[in-house]
């Protein structure tokens, strides 16, 4: 087939008849090429000795760079990057290369050029798409700058697989058109077959995308605190299709991606501080002069502690209380230090206050009794005195 192809763009003989017939076809071709081989022997050995050069250069180029890359520190980065996409540099490219920049040179029949710039055409394709991929994949990694991330590691494959379905499909489009086929309706098949693939399994790749959105946005990693709709849980796992998140009552949660960033998420892990309140309750017979001290006693109790405190106020009249509040800020990222240092500031409160003559409120009922004409009997009013009876006449 491709002897008829390349034979077409001859002139030499009559297409009717090479067309015809593969063999003399064949027998054409040989004949052509002993002739050019005859007549440009000379041209056709400064060519390959050019052509050897300039391979041999290359590959020198190539080595010389890859070990330069390879040398240098670091992990995902740039220049392993280009170090990668130099090591998929193929050698039989670097030799359709040379042989294209010495060939016009030699003036090869039309057959032999076609021939050889076919060859260039498809190699050179196929290559790009080779470092397309390295390329894609490198910076993907490079991104989310964890080469021991357990998802991004399961990811990759699939990845990979991926794009290099999408370039490789990209090139075979493109080599066919350099050839000469009508593309149109492949390209249309393509793209109807990528709808009908999509929403079959737009499940899966949703879930896949919010894993990728996962890892290179980071709303959290394995091991920090968040809280999940009305659950704080500690990420266990962040699979490819759902994460496993520890809950502090014990229970594993297992939530697909796409639920889990459709909510809100609050992450624990970043905090430099936590805020705590305390609700403070004294009794109504507390005078005046010691509410007014009350906000500066509770401010001199937190700081004592060595903690910052934020506000102290009075917020209203309860049923049986005057209500204060206290709100101060933990200077640690650490739960376990923030309860800790809650504890010790709420009993320091109790402790001062109680010393300073405050009385905690709590809710208390009184009862009257009164006498059937309506005089109280318990409690007393204060009017009622306490008669002593007479002792009686002798």
């Amino acid at each position: 087939m491709i002897f008829s192809i390349l034979a077409s763009a001859t002139t030499a003989a009559p297409k009717t008849e090479r067309a015809s017939d593969p063999l003399a076809d064949l027998r054409y071709w040989w004949e052509s090429s002993v002739a050019w081989v005859n007549s440009h022997w000379l041209q056709i050995g400064i060519a390959i000795a050019a052509g050897l050069i300039i391979y041999f250069l290359l590959s020198l180029v190539r080595t010389f760079a890859l070990k330069r890359a390879q040398a240098a520190p670091g992990h995902f980065t740039l220049t392993d990057i280009v170090g990668r996409v130099i090591y998929k540099t193929k050698s039989i490219v670097l030799a359709l290369i040379s042989i294209r920049l010495v060939a016009g040179y030699a003036q090869p029949p039309a057959m032999v050029m076609q021939t050889i710039q076919f060859l260039f055409t498809v190699a050179v394709v196929l290559q790009v798409a080779i470092w397309a991929r390295e390329i894609v994949v490198g910076l993907i990694q490079r991104r989310a700058a964890d080469g021991h991330n357990e998802t991004l590691t399961n990811a990759m494959g699939i990845i990979r697989l991926l794009i290099s379905i999408a370039l490789f499909a990209v090139a075979a489009v493109v080599i066919l058109d350099n050839m000469g086929v009508n593309v149109t309706g492949l390209i249309a098949g393509l793209g109807i077959g990528g709808i009908a693939i999509g929403l079959a399994a737009q499940g899966i790749f949703s879930d896949l995308f919010a894993s990728l959105s996962i890892i290179f946005d980071r709303p959290f990693r394995v091991g920090e605190a968040i809280k999940y709709d009305n659950s704080v849980a500690t990420v266990e796992r962040i699979g490819l299709k759902s994460t496993h998140l520890r809950s502090v009552n014990g229970e594993l949660l297992i939530i697909s991606n796409t639920n889990l960033l459709s909510k809100e998420i609050t992450n624990y892990a970043h905090l430099d501080r936590r805020r705590v309140q305390f609700a403070i309750g004294v009794i109504y017979q507390t005078t005046p002069a010691m509410l007014r001290a009350l906000p500066d006693l509770l401010k001199t109790q937190v700081e004592a502690e060595g903690h910052s405190f934020i506000r102290s106020s009075f917020i209203g009249f309860g049923g049986s209380s005057l209500d204060f509040e206290l709100v101060a800020d933990i200077l640690s990222a650490d739960y376990s230090e923030v309860i800790a240092a809650r504890t010790a500031i709420g009993i320091r409160v109790f402790d001062e206050m109680t010393k300073a003559g405050y009385d905690f409120a709590y809710p208390t009922q009184t009862t009257f009794t009164a006498a059937p004409d309506g005089t109280m009997i318990l409690p007393y009013a204060e009017s009622v005195t306490m008669k002593t009876p007479k002792p009686a006449a002798g």
